[in-house]
């Protein structure tokens, strides 16, 4: 039964993202059964620009609205592209499984320029009922990466190493996130707003300047 949920919940966002990719056309897809899904994300301070095939105009991404939307591609084939950011250009080269949603993230990186690392995510925890949310930590300078309800003791997540995530479901209810770095609040908490039954959210522990930082991501759009 969880599997079946599970499964209604990616072809329920399947068809709303398949109508999104009509929009913005990144890649071609294949057919639905073989369909995976990738969003990026700037964790830099200037505009990032996703520059997929030759004549496409590029997908550009402002530091204040980070994320994309998750788009279908052809799964186990492997996408390449070029990340600009600034005047740094990097080789986008990103393969996704059937049914599994990767973030690729573009970091800022002191010796290169800039770096990227895919965080992969396989949806198993649909519920209608529910929100679904994630914590992905992409700052290695935050130890014991921990995020928990602002003003609060309880965590949501625990420990979640660099480069990797961790997803709950939790009551839909109004939310604010604070996150805890060597059991140390970092920076300030972040507001989710009210958080609705049925959809996925992400939050990002993001490196900056000044710290660790949160950003955050609704994974669909809302139907």
């Amino acid at each position: 039964m969880k599997l079946a949920k599970a499964l209604a919940g990616v072809a329920a966002l399947m068809s709303t993202l398949n109508v999104m990719a009509a929009d913005i056309p990144l890649y071609p897809t294949g057919p639905a059964e073989d369909a995976a899904f990738i969003r990026f994300v700037n964790g830099g301070t200037d505009q990032l620009q996703v520059i997929a095939q030759r004549g496409q105009p590029p997908l550009k991404l402002e530091a204040s609205k980070p994320a994309s939307l998750f788009f279908p591609v052809s799964a186990s084939s492997t996408i390449k592209g070029t990340l600009a950011s600034g005047q740094q250009r990097l080789a986008l080269e990103v393969k996704a499984q059937p049914g599994e949603f990767a973030t690729v993230f573009a970091l800022p990186d002191g010796k290169k320029g800039l770096k990227q690392i895919t965080v992969r995510d396989m949806p198993d925890d649909f519920n209608s009922l529910k929100a679904s949310l994630g914590f992905f930590n992409l700052d290695g300078h935050c130890a014991n990466a921990t995020l928990r309800p602002a003003g609060r003791t309880a965590d949501l997540f625990k420990n979640v190493a660099e480069g990797t995530l961790q997803r709950r479901s939790i009551n839909p209810v109004k939310l604010s996130v604070q996150l805890v770095c060597a059991n140390a609040n970092a920076g300030p908490a972040l507001d989710l707003g009210e958080l609705k039954a049925g959809e996925r959210y992400s939050v990002f522990a993001l490196p900056s300047a000044n710290g660790p930082k949160l950003l955050s991501a609704t994974d669909s759009l809302s139907h």
